[in-house]
């Protein structure tokens, strides 16, 4: 049973003192690598720098998840604005980075649409090689407690390969993290680390599934 289904486990939005260590800790004890889609302006903190550090040398993959997370690249028309969100988080990011220069927009509570992107960033992207990630599902750790866990085994039920965004703050996945991963040992499912081309909008200086659907105005 679903011996085909694979899983791509991303966490978004932190690193957290206090939270991001105990998810650390679930994923170690299954040996399971996952990517962390920091916020740069959460790295100031020399406490959740650490954790990033810590995150990056036990195996996990470091990704921009903007600088405040507070801007939706597609309702933003200023060009200087929408780099710096990405430019200062990378650089912020520093040794940790990963190689393709993992970018996840902000998604203004896991929506795909035109907010995601403006021509500002796609062409920040091609220029400097910028792999720009989205999702396939987004369970709702953050706002509901006690449904998330169903409904992300329902998203990886329903596709072969799911790219589940969690969250490592409070009051989000780590309480019941172990219970989600626990059912998807259950389903006998493949853990991934990378990304299935269907969320890879851009990668290595190319388009790979972006279009106009996921671009504004700016």
């Amino acid at each position: 049973m679903g011996v085909n289904k694979r899983v791509t486990l991303t966490f978004d939005n932190g690193p957290t003192p206090g939270v991001s260590p105990k998810v650390f800790d679930t994923l170690g004890r299954r040996g399971i690598k996952a990517t962390f889609f920091v916020i740069g302006n959460k790295l100031a903190d020399p406490a959740a720098a650490a954790l990033m550090r810590a995150a990056h040398a036990a195996g996990h993959w470091i990704g921009n998840h903007t600088l405040t997370h507070s801007v939706a690249f597609g309702e933003q028309r200023d060009a200087a604005v929408t780099i710096r969100e990405i430019e200062e988080t990378q650089r912020r990011i520093g040794a940790c980075a990963h190689p393709d220069k993992l970018f996840r927009p902000y998604g203004k509570s896991g929506r795909i649409g035109p907010h995601l992107l403006n021509r500002a960033a796609l062409s920040l992207f091609l220029e400097q090689r910028y792999c720009c990630v989205t999702w396939n599902s987004v369970p709702g750790d953050w706002y509901d407690p006690e449904e998330w866990v169903t409904r992300g085994i329902r998203d990886v039920e329903a596709a072969d390969w799911s790219v589940v965004v969690l969250h490592d703050i409070a009051g989000a996945c780590a309480a019941r993290l172990g219970e989600f991963i626990a059912r998807l040992d259950d389903l006998g499912v493949e853990y991934r680390q990378d990304f299935p081309d269907s969320v890879v909008l851009t990668r290595a200086g190319r388009e790979v599934a972006m279009s106009d659907a996921y671009l504004g105005g700016g």
